[in-house]
Order: structure tokens, then sequence, then C-alpha cells
């Protein structure tokens, strides 16, 4: 009977050891030339072993790693560089989707060029159905000054034509879409928050600027949420073919959040999404009533709010503490006043949620820095809120320390900066720049920079913000040396912005951002390591396949 209680005794605790660790076989160990980590406690390593569920179980040598998983299932990418998923920062999964739907607009070089897109468009499109597109820049043509309706009625006489400008903060209508919409637009009134842009007479040229976008785009029919689910799918392929394994959505409604929600049940979120909700509005308040959301699939979660305070500095809606310097007289615009913005950000802490704020002019981060600092008190540096500012594009250099001091993330996007640099110190005069785009200055103040793009706004790839961080030029190396050179981030500065530093941002650095025993098993396998190729052939990495859980959801053709 003795003997009997010890074969049972050895064979529970066989059963016990069988149950903590995992077997073999049912353990996958990725080999390759090099795994850059992002995790302090082991920065480099040659092999990884993550379980059937996607959770890391242990980095090291190859030799370490293999020994530890003899049975093992054995994934060996050969010469190739493996990094954590590549995290966006902010950016806007429906606006991208759409761009597959509607006219793309991007890198047109005349209104002549918007014209023919616009024509080539419409041929495939029903009769009396409205004409959508985005991503012109006035900027970019021969002649910068703002479209107008008649430079589309005749091309478009009876078709409404409604076109977003690449920012996302002005929108270009021809006659045809004024008309629908329900409100007289004569006269020399202006909406809360926005401006139409109007002629000697005080008609609408056809500009509408931030706020006063909704009055066209309201007249619009409505998306479903089968457009939506459509729209949001074209737009994660896109996502993961760029390395991207997560996206802070900045903006989100509730009807798109049920989509998501949707999506989520289903299996069919191949990345993992952190969605903001859109202001003080439905999502929020479902939020402060439900508390703060996520998927048990861990693929998506809600518990932000995204506020806007100013407009763009391409469109000169950026709140400006000084009038522009190419337009005397406009300091820009306050989409939200002063007291909407309180009333919205203490309803949020009340509630628990995150606030991040779209920032963009010095005058709208001062009202953002001076409005979190009145709600927080004393807990702006006592608590773990990681309130964020969108952007941080302009800064006074009196702002500038603040960010750090009161511990708020500079959620910005360095391609901005590449995209915007031909004109900005034209808006800006030869000072003010000097705060803008300040990557360096605000790191090195010890705040902490999450990075992104802000597509559609710029492309959904990744590598060209790395690029732009590290070289601050353009796709053909210019200006020499990069613009405003001592603002530049090192590879490793710009990589830690869309791993560890955005997972930080969404309070998921426990499970992403790096690769570490516990950690998910998200990662990118790219063709060169972007921690040992020279900083200007950042933009050229390629992606070889994307990983999320441990599965395969992108690979290169």
């Amino acid at each position: 009977m003795r003997v009997m209680r010890s074969v049972a005794a050895a064979v529970v605790t066989g059963l016990c050891a069988l149950a903590v660790l995992p077997a073999s076989a049912q353990v996958t160990v990725l080999t390759a030339k090099r795994i850059d980590t992002m995790d302090a406690a082991r920065p480099r390593a040659q092999a990884m072993a993550y379980d059937a569920d996607g959770t890391i179980l242990r980095l090291g040598s190859a030799e370490a790693v293999l020994a530890a998983y003899p049975g093992a299932t054995r994934l060996d990418v050969g010469t190739a560089t493996v990094v954590p998923g590549l995290i966006d920062a902010h950016g806007h999964l429906l606006g991208q989707g759409l761009t597959h739907l509607t006219a793309n607009l991007v890198g047109t070089s005349s209104k002549g060029e918007v014209i023919e897109r616009l024509q080539a468009f419409a041929a495939e499109l029903p009769a009396g159905e409205w004409l959508v597109g985005s991503g012109w820049d006035q900027n970019d043509w021969d002649d910068k000054a703002f479209p107008t309706a008649a430079d589309l009625d005749a091309a478009f006489p009876d078709r409404p034509v409604w076109l977003d400008r690449i920012d996302g903060h002005a929108g270009w209508a021809n006659s045809a879409a004024m008309r629908a919409v329900e409100r007289d637009l004569s006269g020399d009134w202006q909406p809360d928050g926005g401006r139409i842009v109007r002629d000697a007479d005080g008609a609408p040229t056809g500009i509408f600027v931030d706020a006063a976008m909704s009055l066209v785009a309201g007249a619009m029919p409505g998306m479903d949420a089968a457009d939506i689910e459509h729209a949001l799918q074209l737009a994660m392929q896109d996502a993961v073919a760029n390395g991207l394994t997560g996206v802070h959505d900045a903006g989100v409604s509730l009807g798109t959040l049920r989509v998501m929600q949707s999506l989520a049940d289903a299996g069919k979120l191949p990345i993992r999404i952190t969605a903001m909700a859109d202001g003080n509005d439905a999502a929020l308040d479902w939020l402060c009533s439900n508390g703060l959301y996520q998927h048990p699939s861990h693929r998506l979660q809600m518990r932000t709010v995204k506020l806007y305070v100013d407009g763009a500095l391409g469109s000169r809606g950026a709140a400006l503490l000084e009038e522009y310097s190419d337009d005397h007289g406009n300091t820009g615009l306050l989409v939200m006043t002063p007291e909407q913005l309180r009333e919205a950000v203490r309803k949020a802490d009340g509630c628990g949620v995150q606030v991040a704020t779209h920032a963009i002019g010095d005058r709208g981060n001062r009202l953002v820095l001076d409005t979190y600092q009145a709600a927080l008190g004393g807990d702006a540096t006592a608590s773990d809120h990681r309130w964020r500012i969108e952007h941080a594009q302009v800064l006074s250099p009196a702002d500038l320390p603040r960010l750090a001091a009161m511990h708020v993330i500079a959620s910005m996007q360095p391609t901005h900066a590449t995209s915007d640099m031909p004109w900005a110190e034209d808006r800006l005069g030869p000072d003010r720049i000097n705060g803008a785009y300040a990557w360096r200055k605000l790191r090195d103040s010890g705040a902490r920079l999450a990075l992104g793009s802000d597509f559609p706004v710029e492309l959904v790839d990744p590598r060209l913000g790395l690029y732009a961080a590290a070289t601050r030029t353009d796709a053909d190396g210019l200006p020499a040396g990069g613009w405003q050179p001592e603002e530049k981030l090192t590879a490793w500065e710009a990589l830690r912005g869309f791993t560890l530093d955005a997972a930080y941002a969404g309070f998921a650095e426990d499970e992403v951002g790096s690769l570490a025993p516990g950690k998910r098993a998200d990662f990118v396998v790219l063709a060169q390591d972007p921690l040992a190729i020279p900083a200007n052939e950042l933009r050229r990495l390629q992606v070889l396949s994307t990983w999320v859980d441990g599965k395969q959801v992108y690979k290169a053709p």
C-alpha cells in the first residue's frame, strides 16, 4: 500500500508539473538573427518561446531556448530581425478605410489634377450620388490660395461634391453640395468653433473650416453598420501590411464602437484597437455609465476621450497666442470654448476616463495644459492619469517643460513635421518655429513621447515615422542634414515611441510594447534591423510578416 501511495503521489506530482509547465508541443520557438526586444532587462535575443495562447515564455540565445523546449514547433526567420509589434498612437481607422471607398486626392499638384481624379472616380458613381474625396492640400499647388466652389462647378454642376482637406480640418464644396444644406449660408454669421470662408459680398466661397464643415457633411447620406464594418476591415488590412499590431483610434463614436465590438466578438480584429470616445458625447456618456471597457480578447478597449481644442496649422485654424505671420489679424480658432473644455475634462476625470486633447497651436496647447492643471491639481504628478496632448505641435517656450512636470504625454506624429516644413515657418515666423515639432526638447525635458501618424492625414506606415523622426528630411533626403536637426530622435528613441511608449499611453505596457516573459507575442519580422541600418534607410525597411498573439496576421507576398 505504501508503494502504491508513493506511485500515486509521483503521478500526481507529474500531472501538476504538466499543468504548470506547458508541453513543448504547444510551444513555438522563434529564432532570428536578432530580436530587438525594447526590454531593458534583455535588450537583445536570438530566440523567443511562446505558448499556444500567445504568451511569451522565455527569451535568450537560440541554444538555451531550444534546449528548454526540445519538442517545440520551430519558427526560424533566418537573417531577419524581430521587433515588438508597432503601435500607432494616433490614427483614424474609419477615415483610413474610407480612402479606399472615396476619391483619393493625396499628392495632387493643382486644382486641375483634382478635377481629373474626381472625373475618373465619378465615372463609376450612380447618377445623383454625392462625390466624396479627401487629401487635397493647397500648399502643394502653385496657387496656394484656398480653392472655391466655382473651381468644381464647371465639371460638376449638378452632382454634390464634398472634399476633405488633407488634415481633416477644412472641406471644399461645390454649389450643389451647398444647396443641399438646410440652413441659409449667406450673410456674415459664423458657426461656433468654425469658419465659413466668404467673398467680399458675404457669399460662401465653398471652403468650410473646422466646425463649419458639419454644415455640409451633415447634409450627406449617413453610413450604416455594414459600410462602417467594410471600411474598418480595409483599414486594418492596411495596418498589418505596414507592421502595425495596434492603433489608438482618435475619436470613435458609440455607433462605430458597436461595430468594432461585433468584429471582436467574431474574432475579426487582426490588431489591438485602443478606441477613444469622440468628445463629450454618447460614447463618453456610455463609459461614465458602464465603466472603462475592454473586450475579453484584449483586442479592443475604450478608456479614453478625445477632445478637440483648436484646428490645424495648414488651414490656419490652429489657435495661436499671436497672429499668423502670413495672415495678419488671424489667431486661429478654438473648436471648444474654454468652459466647454473644462466641463468635458471635469466629466471625464470624474469617471476615471483618460483625457486626450487635440492641440496644435501654442494658444491651444496652453489652454489644454491650464485646464489639465486645474482639473488634476495635486494629482497632476501624484496620480497615474496619463493624460495626453494629441499633436502638441506648437508650444510656447514657457509651456514646453510643463508636460513633463505634469506627467502629460506628448502624442506626436513625426511625418507632420516633414510634410509641413515647406510652409510651417511662413505660418509661425522664425521665433515661434523653434517651439514647433520639438521632439528632442520635449523628450530631454522628461516628457514621454507616444508616436503615431494621424493616418489618413499621413500614410499608414510607421516606417515613414521612424525615418522622419531620425532624419527630419523628406523622401529625397532634403534638406541636407535635416530641418531643425537639433530636434531629431535616435532610431532607438523613435522605435520606442512606436512601441513601449505608445503602449504606455494606452495603459497596455504590461501586455505589449516590448518582448518579455508574460507579455503577448505581438511582433514584426523585418528584413533589416532598424537599430543597425543608417537612419536614411529606415523608410525602406521591409515588413516580411506581422504577428498578434503569436498568430500571423500578415505575410508579404
